[in-house]
């Protein structure tokens, strides 16, 4: 089972780095994590490059810079209490999955945090997937026991997905 993932792809590297396959990965290890069965959840995820991300961050986040990630979920999962893991979304069907939301990546940023890491790029995208599909399901890190939850649910799905912690 997989998670339906759409790909928009707005930079052809992204492309040659295999985003389908990394998207479509992340998606379903968080959501199989999360106890949720990925088939009956979609999202869209756009690759694009640090000029139309910096569009997008200065429309809808006021901070006309690049970024690494943005996502955009189709409603407010959010918990109200602190620390709290978010209400779970109503599954779909396989025919008609319910949708998450939408990601957008940028090549040159990611490219550039992973060399300035020492992190594999691969592993550094899969991270930024995942942590863009926990925010489509709810995640937030605004409040110190929420980043500790979001952070603690990356780290066991990254490892499931044999990547190291991040942090």
């Amino acid at each position: 089972m997989s998670a339906c993932v759409e790909i928009v792809i707005e930079d052809e590297r992204w492309s040659a780095f295999g985003l389908e396959v990394a998207a479509g990965r992340a998606a379903s290890a968080t959501l199989t994590h999360l106890g949720l069965a990925p088939d009956l959840f979609g999202l869209v995820v756009m690759g694009c490059d640090d000029a139309r991300i910096a569009g997008l961050n200065g429309e809808f986040r006021d901070k006309a810079k690049p970024t690494n990630v943005l996502s955009w979920p189709s409603e407010e999962r959010g918990s109200e209490f602190a620390g709290e893991a978010p209400e779970r979304p109503e599954p779909g069907t396989v025919e008609e999955p319910a949708s998450l939301g939408d990601i957008a990546i940028a090549y040159e940023t990611c490219t550039r945090e992973a060399a300035e890491q020492g992190k594999d790029i691969h592993d550094h995208v899969t991270h930024l997937l995942v942590h863009a599909v926990l925010h489509l399901l709810g995640y937030d890190h605004i409040d110190d026991d929420d980043a500790d939850l979001m952070e603690e649910t990356e780290r066991q799905i990254l490892a499931s997905l044999g990547i190291a912690d991040p942090y």
